[in-house]
C-alpha cells in the first residue's frame, strides 16, 4: 500500500468502517485470515457497536450541511458523528464550550442556550440514524 497523502484529515468512525469493510474485515477472525490483519477485525468489530454501523455518507453530509448554523469546530463535527448525543449531557460533554456556543444563534444574537441545544439534539435525530442497540442489553436477552 502507497500513502498519498500523509495526514490529509481527519476520518470519522463510518469511514474507517466503510474502509475496512472493502478490505474485507468480518468479525470471525477466521474469516478474515489473509484479507486483513487481526487488528483490523478488532477495530471492525468494535465499530459494529457503534453509531458507525448505521450511518450512510449520506447522513453525514446532511449532519455538515445542516450543522453549519450550531458554529461546530470540526473536532466537535467529527464527535457528534462519532457518538451522537442523544441528549443535553451528552452534547455538553461531546461539544468544548457548549454553553457559549448555543448561547448565539446562527446570526450572533443571544438566545435560550437549552433551547438552542435541543433545536440541535432534535437536528441530529433527524439526521443521523439511531445508534446500534447497547451490549448490555443484548446480553441480558442470552
Amino acid at each position: 500500500m502507497k500513502i498519498q497523502k500523509a495526514n490529509a484529515g481527519i476520518l470519522t468512525n463510518f469511514e474507517v468502517l466503510d474502509f475496512l469493510r472493502t478490505r474485507g474485515a468480518k468479525v470471525d477472525p477466521m474469516g478474515c485470515l489473509g484479507a486483513v490483519a487481526a487488528s483490523e477485525c478488532k477495530v471492525y468489530e468494535y465499530l459494529l457497536k457503534t453509531p458507525a454501523c448505521n450511518q450512510t455518507r449520506e447522513s453525514i453530509y446532511e449532519f455538515v450541511k445542516r450543522s453549519a448554523g450550531f458554529m461546530l469546530a470540526e473536532a466537535d463535527k467529527l464527535n457528534v458523528i462519532n457518538w451522537r448525543p442523544s441528549s443535553a449531557a451528552d452534547a455538553y460533554a461531546m461539544i468544548e464550550e457548549c454553553g457559549k456556543r448555543f448561547s448565539r444563534d446562527y446570526r450572533g444574537e443571544a438566545c435560550d442556550e437549552d433551547k438552542r441545544v435541543q433545536e440541535f439534539l432534535d437536528m441530529v435525530k433527524e439526521v443521523l440514524p439511531p445508534p446500534p442497540p447497547k451490549a448490555e442489553a443484548e446480553a441480558m436477552q442470552e
